[in-house]
């Protein structure tokens, strides 16, 4: 029920919106730099002291004695070095489960300002040894020894946490209350790894948008200042992906979900490094450095623009602002929305049972949702070894035999729930069977799209790079299913699995990020349920799409030939024809 001329002249907006977009591009922020020696920070004592670190704590579980010892040594440090020491104690959810963790917090107040510039590191570890996780404890230690004899003009926060190796307890709890105006965080985390992943910079939040443009750019040129280390950038590709889905395992991404500017300095990018990553000396030497001239520049920093999140797209020249992504999804989206609201119309008018096959595709998300509901039961009822409240790299949390099992479940209640219990719940509810015939398809599929559409347009006011990764499959499935594009089922098979790529390359991507195998991106997506990562409304709209798409390819897999369908009532008859039905079926009034 489709009108492709309506959906042709929909297209004209967007053609419109490339050209703003064109001229939509602005100039990047530059980097806050400063003219202080970074010197001070003395490789060899750091290294010196991570080895004393790594030999006398080398079990750090958190909430751990290693752990509790390892913060009480933080502590002494900052208190000898002249700070004022805190320590707060809560209960979060960490890798082992609901633990009792401390931070420490050591504060030199500013000589001419109040606002914060707070560096924090956590101190725990996943396995023993992490002697490369524990450079950013040393790299700490070090500064609060700079700093003993060093003026601020700012306030200078020194943060110890804890559950930084999965779940960012710490951080996060640190981020609610950090009990002053923050300038800007750095936090650190592998500075002395001999492996290198890109980037060393880590804009990437756990809520929608990404690190300030003009902080990223500031820790990058300190790193550039440092021995000619070249990090790079995140690509436009990565930096689309996270604003889409915004998730990451490092901690700076806890601190910007609570809207302080925050960024991560770490040899190894957000992953982190592995339990047994040899250390190299010099190369902590000169990115403890550029810890060192990060915290000189934004305690030099004038008051200016706030180093805010953004949601933009940063290339080396050039920024793509989230308002003209906004508009280009949003006129794109648009002949979807016009196409599907008009065949939904149509198909009204022509007496098909429409509201009847709205039922039939809510009913498709059901089972999405009770495989949701089984994650959350395991972690209500235990069977989860752990379930943080951010996302964890590969390895953290072992899928094991209980995690194969909890994963056998949630497939066999899904299976389940789309062979049998959809049956059982269409005949109580009075709702039809799937369509079988051409005849039935034009009504479902007008039921299908406009599920779709609704769908697109939410993910347009909530988040509008993850509604553009989504328009090109919504284009695609509306024409699978219009009868008056009269495709054949394998190119309408083909135009279906086609709207899956963005999908399907988003999923390669995280995967990739977070160190992921084939059977651990199951296990990721159970652990980001059952923590609650992914609340309630992205669940329900995720199962929504899925269960249409569902219907979609049910559609498109049960007719034979489209063009059996029944077509349009002609109305009038040809062009310059005056004739009987020329007037939409009046009867000619010519004598016989």
């Amino acid at each position: 029920m489709l009108d492709l001329r309506v959906y042709r002249a929909a297209f004209v907006p967007a053609l419109l919106a490339l050209v703003v977009v064109a001229f939509s591009f602005g100039n990047g922020e530059r980097a806050d730099r400063t003219t202080l020696p970074s010197d001070a920070f003395d490789g060899d004592r750091a290294t010196a002291t991570l080895r004393e670190l790594a030999d006398r704590y080398p079990d750090r579980r958190p909430g751990g004695r290693g752990d509790e010892a390892l913060a009480r040594r933080v502590a002494a440090t900052f208190r000898a070095t002249g700070m004022r020491t805190s320590s707060r104690r809560f209960e979060a959810q960490t890798i082992d489960g609901s633990r009792e963790l401390t931070t420490v917090v050591g504060v030199r107040p500013g000589n001419v300002s109040a606002r914060r510039v707070v560096v924090l590191a956590h101190r725990d570890a996943a396995e023993p040894g992490s002697r490369a996780a524990l450079s950013s404890t040393a790299a700490l230690l070090e500064l609060a020894q700079v700093y003993s004899g060093r003026a601020v003009r700012k306030t200078l926060v020194l943060v110890s946490t804890s559950g930084g190796s999965g779940g960012n307890a710490g951080a996060q709890e640190f981020a609610v209350d950090p009990r002053g105006p923050v300038e800007g965080v750095l936090v650190l985390g592998d500075l002395a790894g001999r492996v290198v992943r890109s980037p060393q910079v880590v804009p990437w939040s756990n809520r929608q948008g990404i690190g300030s443009l003009k902080l990223q750019r500031t820790v990058e040129s300190a790193v550039r200042s440092e021995g000619g280390l070249r990090p790079r950038p995140p690509t436009w590709a990565a930096q689309w992906a996270r604003l889409a889905v915004p998730l990451t395992t490092s901690e700076q991404g806890e601190v910007l979900g609570e809207e302080l500017p925050a960024m991560l300095l770490s040899v190894s990018g957000e992953r982190g490094p592995g339990a047994s990553s040899a250390v190299d000396a010099a190369r902590f030497e000169r990115y403890g450095r550029a810890a060192l001239r990060t915290i000189s520049s934004l305690d030099a920093r004038r008051r200016g623009s706030a180093l805010q999140p953004r949601e933009s797209i940063a290339g080396a020249r050039n920024v793509l602002p989230g308002w003209s992504v906004t508009l280009l999804a949003g006129t794109l989206l648009l002949p979807v929305l016009v196409g599907a609201v008009d065949g939904f119309a149509r198909a009204r008018r022509r007496r098909q049972p429409v509201l009847r096959w709205l039922a039939w595709v809510a009913l498709c998300a059901v089972p999405f949702l009770l495989a949701a509901a089984v994650a959350l039961l395991f972690a209500l009822t235990g069977l989860l070894p752990a379930a943080p409240d951010a996302p964890v790299a590969a390895g953290t949390i072992p899928l094991g035999a209980g995690g194969v099992a909890c994963l056998a479940v949630m497939a066999l209640v899904f299976a389940a729930a789309w062979a049998r219990g959809r049956r059982l719940l269409a005949g109580a509810l009075g709702v039809p069977r799937p369509p079988t015939s051409p005849g039935e398809a034009p009504g479902a599929a007008a039921a299908a799209t406009l599920v779709l559409a609704a769908v697109g347009l939410v993910a347009w006011l909530v988040n509008p790079f993850a509604a553009a990764l989504l328009v090109g499959g919504l284009h695609l499935w509306m024409l699978a299913v219009a009868p008056e594009v009269r495709m054949r089922r394998p190119v309408a098979a083909l135009a279906v699995v086609a709207g899956l790529r963005p999908g399907v390359l988003l999923v390669v991507y995280f995967a990739r990020a977070f160190g992921l195998g084939p059977l651990e991106v199951p296990w990721e997506a159970l652990l980001l349920v059952a923590g609650g990562q992914v609340g309630a409304g992205p669940l329900i709209a995720w199962a929504v799409l899925l269960g249409a798409l569902m219907c979609v390819a049910h559609i498109v897999a049960t007719q034979r030939r489209l063009r059996d369908a029944p077509g349009p009532k002609v109305t009038r008859g040809p062009k310059r024809y005056a004739g009987p039905g020329s007037l939409g079926g009046t009867k000619s009034a010519l004598r016989r």
